[in-house]
Formats: structure tokens, C-alpha cells, sequence
């Protein structure tokens, strides 16, 4: 891997015709995010809730564009990974191939992972497609099928990253870096971490889609998560459930994600440029927010934060 250094951003080229698709061409921004889905993992309809008439929703996914060198990520392989990748081809044609660059994974629960089976040869039949991941979700892929004939067959290649609470970076470019964020999550197969990515020019983006409570990660006061704020460019933190009484008849304290509410409350100190970085992704079908129309999306905005939507994109360069 290579050292960071700064980053060239080409606004148009001389040989280009002057007609409308050179120019927008020209006006695209070399590193892209783009929002596959926002969905809790399950999506929506979820199973057993075909009356569902709400809006459609894809598991929470981005997808990172690297146009200086030709590269796409993703992170998370959710469910609806054909889907979101014809939706990404569709903004940034791939170079080759599935013109899938690597893939970074946050934990072992089923929105976030299972989409890797489209790799193998009963699909696309992939060819040593990078996977980022913690040990264990490693070692859970490598030693339980179907995972791991991805593996045998080389359509998948493993990179480990660090365990425990180690703070890793991965160089994909001079320009470009992924740091890996351990967070508390229910673990049962595998660590959970956020991704926080890293231009060289500054800024960023965190990636969070799933976290048992910020008192665990971030302390009483949200410090951890304000850090990352005052130099990120962008957000995306889990925003499964939007309060207490969303699930009528089930005990929600055993469902620990912060509440969308909860966490508005926490930054709502801070200045309305910090607060519009943060982004609310990983929303559960009945989560009201669903609906940009609702009272609860409309709250969001008038305080200060944003609901992330599929088809979102954000230049970050």
C-alpha cells in the first residue's frame, strides 16, 4: 500500500468536444459517494408484510467512486447487491468486469453480507474481488459455506484487518485511505466496525450503519462521535428505530441501536454546519422517517440533520 498525498482534481480536458456530455463529464467530481440503500437489512416490504404500500427500501450500502483511477468500492455486500450495482453502473459504467474494486464489510448480520454470494459461480463466477474484514468475520467466512468455496475458488480474497480495538488504515491510493472503527454491536459472528474514508485533501466520510448506543463508543456526551464530526465532511450513522414506541407489544431495550430521536437530542448543541453533515441511514421499515414526507422526516430537517435516500451522491474530493 501506498502513502497518502494530495489529490489532482481534473475539471475538463482540452481534447474533449465541447457538446453537453463532455461538459458534464468535465463537472464531475473525481471521488464520488454514492447511497445504494438506506434500509435496515431486511429492507422493506419486509417478509410477511406484502400489505407494505410504503416506499420500496434496499439495505443500507455506498459506493465509493475513484474516477482518477478507474475504481469502485462498496461498503457492505447487502442482499440487494444486483440491484445496487446495476443502479451504480448506471452513474459510473464499470471499467472491467463487475468493476468491483474491493468491499468493505462492517459486521456478520445478514443486510450487510449476504450479497457476496452473487459473486460466485452460480452468478457472476468473480475473479479475487477484495474483502475487507475484521478476524473474525474473516474467519467466519473462510471456514463456513458458502462463503468459503468464494474463498477456495479464488472469486473472493480475503484481506484481514487488525482485531481489537486497533485503529487500522487501509491506502487504496496515495489519495485516498479507509480507516476501520471498532464499535459495540451484537456480535455474534463477527466484530462490527464503522468506516471512516479518508481523501487526502482533508474531510471524510463515516460510515456507521449499526451501533449498540453511543455511550458505549462515543461516552455520555456523544465526544467520540463530535471528534469525527469537526472533520468530516458527511456522517452516516444508524438510525435503525426513530424512538421507544415504534414496535408495539416488543421491549425495545433489548433492541439497542440509538434512537434517531435520541441522538438529534445529543448533537443538537452543536452549530448548524456540524449538524448538517449527519446523515441518518439504516432505518427499520417501520421507522417513520421512511417516508420523506412524514412529520418525522420533516423534524429532521427542521432540526439541522438529513435522512439519507438510495440514489443520494455526494462529491468528496
Amino acid at each position: 500500500m501506498r502513502c497518502s498525498s494530495s489529490i489532482l482534481v481534473v475539471l475538463a480536458s482540452a481534447f474533449l468536444a465541447p457538446t453537453a456530455a463532455a461538459r458534464e463529464a468535465a463537472d464531475q467530481c473525481q471521488i464520488e459517494l454514492v447511497v445504494l440503500g438506506a434500509g435496515q437489512d431486511a429492507g422493506a416490504p419486509q417478509i410477511g408484510n406484502s400489505h407494505d404500500a410504503g416506499s420500496s427500501l434496499l439495505p443500507s450500502s455506498l459506493a465509493l467512486i475513484d474516477r482518477s483511477n478507474r475504481a469502485r468500492y462498496l461498503f457492505d455486500a447487502s442482499p440487494a447487491l444486483t440491484e445496487q450495482l446495476a443502479a451504480l453502473d448506471r452513474i459510473e459504467p464499470p471499467s472491467n468486469g463487475l468493476g468491483i474494486d474491493g468491499i468493505f464489510l462492517t459486521h456478520a448480520h445478514i443486510g450487510h453480507y449476504l450479497g457476496l454470494a452473487y459473486l460466485g459461480r452460480e452468478a457472476a463466477s468473480a475473479n479475487g474481488i477484495p474483502v475487507y474484514a475484521m478476524p473474525r468475520m474473516a474467519d467466519f467466512l473462510a471456514s463456513n459455506g458458502p462463503w468459503n468455496q468464494l474463498v477456495e475458488l479464488g472469486q473472493i480474497e480475503l484481506v484481514k484487518l487488525e482485531g481489537g480495538d486497533a485503529i487500522q488504515a487501509v491506502a487504496l491510493t496515495p489519495d485516498l485511505v479507509v480507516v476501520a472503527l471498532p464499535v459495540h454491536h451484537r456480535d455474534e459472528y463477527s466484530e462490527t466496525v464503522g468506516f471512516y474514508i479518508m481523501p487526502s485533501n482533508g474531510g471524510g466520510v463515516l460510515y456507521l450503519p449499526d451501533i449498540d448506543s453511543w455511550e458505549d463508543w462515543a461516552g455520555t456526551d456523544g465526544s467520540k462521535l463530535m471528534s469525527l464530526l469537526e472533520r468530516a465532511d458527511h456522517v452516516f450513522v444508524d438510525a435503525t428505530f426513530w424512538d421507544d414506541d415504534e414496535l408495539p407489544g416488543r421491549d425495545m431495550s433489548e433492541i439497542p441501536h440509538p434512537r434517531v430521536t435520541e441522538t438529534m437530542d445529543m448533537l443538537q448543541h452543536l452549530p448548524a454546519s456540524e449538524r448538517a453533515k449527519v446523515h441518518f441511514i439504516h432505518y427499520n421499515h417501520t421507522n417513520p422517517i421512511r417516508d420523506p414526507d412524514s412529520a418525522e422526516s420533516r423534524q429532521v430537517s427542521e432540526r439541522g440533520y438529513s435522512v439519507a435516500r438510495r440514489g443520494d451522491r455526494f462529491c468528496i474530493d
